[in-house]
């Protein structure tokens, strides 16, 4: 499934429409077992440059607790809230152009969507508190040096045709195994390594007794295809 930030003349800063809209979208897309993943772009040329003041921190949240592989496609520039919405997806595919920054320090505000978590833990306390304190904005090669991005394009076709390749690739894995592996490192990140690896064993067992599972050893031994039917 895929949802656009359609507000090209303000640079698609959300609005409070939108964002209930946003927050509607995630229930359903975590209820609808027919959706394999949920992807999240902009209008135009840019992804998003920020939220209206009427929106609250629960939009982020809604989004990010969303079970399913969720893709941010960075069409353009993610600055401020905009940056910290894709922040909370899981996959970053951004063109090479695009810039990214969280520059709210710059008017004496603070970034309350979620930035100062997210962004350190992707790219490092050090690179983070740069970001977050100057205000600097990255482009999409340095982004994805840093591992803000996971994939790069350099071009609206090639951007669009990687993130085709992404979703087929997630779909055709099993739904349930790829749920417990996206539960694995979101709990596990908050967690030693120790209880980390308690967890994984956990949510393997658990896997086990699925009939995706039993799919997945009969098509290797076949040599097929598996058909996954999410149980």
């Amino acid at each position: 499934m895929l949802a656009t930030l359609t507000r090209p003349a303000e640079r698609n800063r959300v609005s409070l429409p939108m964002a209930i809209e946003l927050m509607e979208l995630a229930e359903a897309v975590e209820d609808d077992d027919a959706v394999r993943a949920w992807a999240i772009t902009g209008a135009g040329r840019t992804f998003s440059t920020g939220f209206d003041p009427q929106v609250d921190g629960r939009v982020v949240e809604t989004v990010h607790a969303v079970s399913k592989p969720t893709i941010a496609i960075l069409n353009g520039d993610a600055l401020d809230e905009g940056l910290e919405l894709a922040l909370a997806l899981d996959i970053r595919i951004a063109l090479t152009k695009a810039q990214f920054g969280l520059t709210q320090l710059q008017r004496g505000m603070l970034p309350h969507f979620g930035g100062t978590q997210r962004l350190p833990r992707l790219i490092g306390a050090a690179q983070g508190l740069k970001m977050l304190l100057t205000g600097e904005t990255i482009n999409g090669k340095e982004a994805l040096r840093l591992g803000l991005v996971t994939y790069l394009a350099p071009d609206g076709r090639k951007l669009d045709q990687v993130a085709r390749d992404v979703f087929a690739t997630i779909e055709s894995r099993g739904p349930i195994g790829v749920r417990l592996v996206k539960e694995a490192v979101r709990k596990g990140m908050d967690m030693t390594v120790e209880q980390g690896i308690r967890l994984e064993e956990d949510l393997y067992a658990l896997l086990q007794t699925t009939a995706d599972r039993a799919e997945g050893v009969r098509a290797f031994l076949e040599k097929r295809r598996p058909v996954f039917k999410g149980n």
